[in-house]
């Protein structure tokens, strides 16, 4: 299966899936014009990963700002996480806060409340 790879703006964030090495990476800024037309690829690789995903998949999550459309989209990308871990195999989630960003962190916990796969947060310090 090819990587998707897509290089980072100010506006999306780089991302990095890899079904040889089943890591998956999002970082950066999430404020696209169209947050569906963005994460749609996303969402598509992941509907075909799930057909043979690695034993574990690493998924680190590393965004400084994401809007509200950009949200949908990424829980979008945890539903298809969701069914992989359901599926009995291992997620494991990565949650990346700067050290005083209240928000994220805080986002981060109400994404781990809403998909049954344990998050790691890791803060950042600069």
């Amino acid at each position: 299966m090819e990587p998707l790879i897509i290089e980072g703006t100010p506006k999306t964030p780089t991302v990095r899936f890899d079904a040889d090495e089943g890591v998956i990476e999002i970082k950066g800024r999430s404020i696209p014009e169209n947050s569906v037309e963005f994460y749609k690829p996303l969402v598509d690789w992941l509907e075909e990963y799930k057909k043979n995903p690695k034993e574990k998949t690493v998924v680190n999550i590393q965004l400084e700002y994401f809007n509200t459309s950009s949200s949908k989209c990424i829980l979008d990308v945890f539903k298809k996480l969701e069914a992989i871990h359901k599926a009995k195999h291992d997620v494991e989630i990565n949650w990346y806060y700067e050290e005083d960003d209240e928000d994220m962190l805080e986002a981060g916990e109400d994404y781990e409340s809403i998909i049954r796969i344990p998050f790691k947060m890791i803060e950042i310090v600069e």
